[in-house]
């Protein structure tokens, strides 16, 4: 518990007295953000600094590494005794770090062309294949469970599909968040609910191991609660009016991570519950996608489902509320199906 309590204490304390002095530095470089021209109020944003996940990623992984030092414990009083790390948390921070680099990449590319255009569909989908084979192929050489799962394992075993689902999964979180990263803090302030989430599934799976099967749980929990605090120092510049955006290296990040920690807690469709408003956002350009390509007609004013509200007169603010409002409808849900679920477990244990 005091692992957890340190983690978000020093991730959080770390981004927040880092990011004035980030957010100077991007401003000398002009390293600004492009704006699309289709949102006439986004305009004043043009040129905000960008790639504040950066931060993120380095506060998290900090955060991560002194929360394991143990200063204190009752039995030996002071001393440098550190915590063992998991191979499960070190394949969440690869996925994490992976995927970071890939969207760092991708936010170099729009600052040295001066335009929003970064990496190609080709290089991209190239990067996040090689994280998601890495991932895998040390998932299973962890002994990491290959089995679908939804709040525990289904007795469903992927097989050779495991890395083609890893892939999916990295993908698809990473670029759902990446679209939820529209308005001022609605990325940041959504994901810091999904990671409060997955603090609470690693340590009570790992308080109730007769229940659940898996290996690191803790430590998946310490690397959650060092997303929480560092995401939590970053929205508090990402609040409209944004100071500083994360960029493509903060979502491609949060969603790698985010993906991985359910991946590594057996929570895999969970995720879709927990992770509603990013699912919701992802099926709004799915649906605008098709509608125009089948019948060349738009459902919404515009995709993402949030730019719709603006179009139709919603402030920034008011979507960006409500849309967090359903963010913690979401986060509820999974975590009273998680915990109804073990629920009846335990009475079937008992």
């Amino acid at each position: 518990m005091i692992a957890l309590l340190v983690a978000v204490t020093v991730s959080f304390g770390l981004a927040f007295v880092a990011m004035p002095a980030v957010i100077a530095a991007l401003r000398r470089h002009n390293v600004g953000q492009f704006i699309q021209e289709d949102v006439a109020e986004h305009s004043h944003k043009r040129g905000t600094p960008t790639m504040g996940g950066t931060v993120v990623i380095v506060a998290t992984v900090l955060g991560y590494l002194i929360a394991h030092l143990r200063i204190w414990s009752p039995e030996a009083g002071f001393g440098l005794d550190p915590r063992p790390f998991s191979a499960e948390a070190g394949l969440a921070i690869l996925a994490l770090v992976g995927m970071g680099v890939i969207g760092f990449i991708d936010d170099y590319q729009k600052y040295a062309r001066k335009q929003n255009l970064g990496l190609s569909k080709r290089w991209k989908f190239g990067g996040q294949l090689l994280v998601a084979a890495v991932f895998a192929w040390g998932a299973i050489a962890a002994g990491v469970s290959t089995e679908l799962s939804f709040t525990r394992e289904l007795g469903f075993d992927l097989g050779w599909v495991y890395p083609l689902w890893v892939l999916f999964m990295l993908t698809a979180a990473a670029n759902a968040v990446n679209l939820t990263d529209g308005l001022d803090g609605l990325a940041a302030g959504s994901s810091a609910l999904v990671f409060g989430s997955f603090v609470i599934i690693g340590f009570w799976q790992f308080r109730n191991p007769e229940v659940y099967a898996v290996d690191g749980a803790l430590d998946l929990g310490i690397l959650a609660a060092a997303l929480l605090g560092a995401v939590m120092a970053f929205l508090w510049y990402n609040a409209a009016p944004a100071e500083l955006f994360m960029g493509d290296v903060g979502s491609q990040a949060l969603g790698g991570a985010m993906a991985a920690l359910a991946l590594l807690t057996n929570t895999h469709l969970l995720l879709a519950v927990i992770g509603g408003l990013y699912v919701m956002e992802a099926v709004s350009v799915i649906l605008q996608v098709g509608s125009f390509r089948l019948f060349g007609n738009r459902i919404f004013r515009m995709a993402p489902i949030h730019h719709h509200f603006e179009l139709r007169g919603w402030p920034e603010t008011t979507v960006i509320i409500r849309f967090w409002i359903i963010a913690g409808i979401s986060v509820a849900l999974g975590l009273g199906i998680f915990y109804g679920d073990f629920i009846s477990m335990e009475g079937g244990l008992s």
